[in-house]
């Protein structure tokens, strides 16, 4: 009947059975995913964040992440920019002992270093938390239902139903989130373009309007030149400008003659300015009085010049010469 040394087999030994999936530990499940970092598995530490979902970050992971895009998972895809994660505003418990765990003491994993400010809940995984996204204020889902005002419980801040959102939410409440995170997203994404729009036409309208003063100035400065220059004009024909209106107007005959300046040669007598008599044909530098020796012996018109044998400096060719 038995097998060697008399031991008698039973069917679960004999029969391949398909084996139940292993099932995880619900309580040591709650308590890493309110107590470790999403992105690399580790303690919250520092400033503690929380995405558009409801997760839990360390925002200086987070940093790192986007600063290098292979270190963000598949799960915290939707962070992009820091404007994706909201920084929290916890309320610290008085009672938690944190310290170093040991192999052979007992760990309460039901106590938690956060609490509710309303209720005093723990914040533990055992009821759920929330979060109001405009101050990043946590409070328990208790406390939002004992009191339904869309006022912050901590900071006093109005907030709309949408702004809401839970912490480490699961299956139903995941969705939820997701619809709001996209909802979220179009309407930030609309106020940016209406703002940028806005921008757009006020810069539009405040250089039309420059533009339009400065043709106005341009028009206003034409007409005050035009009119001096007829003063000066009218002043220096021995006519006094102010009385130019009491005086009869002369009806001339035919056509308005052009007044032409008159332009007077190179070697008129007329031009006495010293500046002009050096442009003249007849001026020579070696003639001149006020010149200096040396800056005379700069030019071919000079004594020392004329007696040399080779050609002037500025024209000398040393194969020709």
């Amino acid at each position: 009947m038995g097998c060697d040394g008399g031991t008698i087999p039973k069917r679960d030994e004999l029969i391949k059975v398909k084996k139940r999936p292993e099932q995880k530990d619900k309580a040591s499940e709650l308590s890493f995913k309110w107590c470790h970092c999403a992105i690399t598995q580790q303690k919250l530490q520092g400033h503690i964040v929380a995405c558009m979902l409801g997760r839990l970050y360390s925002k200086d992971s987070v940093i790192e992440a986007l600063l290098d895009r292979t270190k963000m998972p598949e799960h915290a895809a939707h962070i992009k920019t820091l404007k994706d994660i909201k920084d929290l505003t916890l309320t610290v418990n008085s009672a938690f002992k944190g310290g170093a765990e040991t192999g052979d003491g007992y760990i309460d994993r039901q106590t938690s270093q956060y609490i509710c400010p309303t209720t005093g809940i723990e914040m533990n995984g055992k009821f759920k938390f929330c979060f109001v996204w405009k101050c990043g204020c946590v409070v328990s889902e208790r406390a939002l239902k004992e009191v339904r005002d869309n006022i912050c419980h901590k900071c006093q801040t109005t907030y709309s139903e949408e702004d809401i959102v839970i912490l480490n939410p699961e299956k139903d409440d995941l969705d939820l989130m997701t619809v709001r995170m996209e909802a979220r997203q179009a309407r930030l994404k609309a106020e940016k373009k209406a703002k940028k729009s806005a921008k757009t036409s006020t810069a539009t309208s405040v250089s039309s309007s420059e533009q339009t003063n400065g043709v106005n100035g341009a028009e206003q400065s034409t007409s005050t030149s035009s009119n001096g220059v007829n003063e000066s004009v009218e002043s220096r024909n021995g006519e006094d400008p102010s009385t130019k209106d009491l005086k009869p107007k002369k009806e001339e005959a035919g056509s308005s003659k052009r007044k032409t300046a008159k332009i007077l040669p190179s070697g008129s007598k007329e031009i006495e300015d010293p500046a002009f008599k050096k442009a003249k044909s007849s001026y020579s530098v070696a003639n001149d009085g006020n010149a200096s020796k040396v800056y005379k012996s700069l030019f071919t018109s000079s004594d020392k010049a004329k007696t040399k044998s080779s050609a002037h400096w500025i024209t000398y060719n040393p194969f020709y010469n």
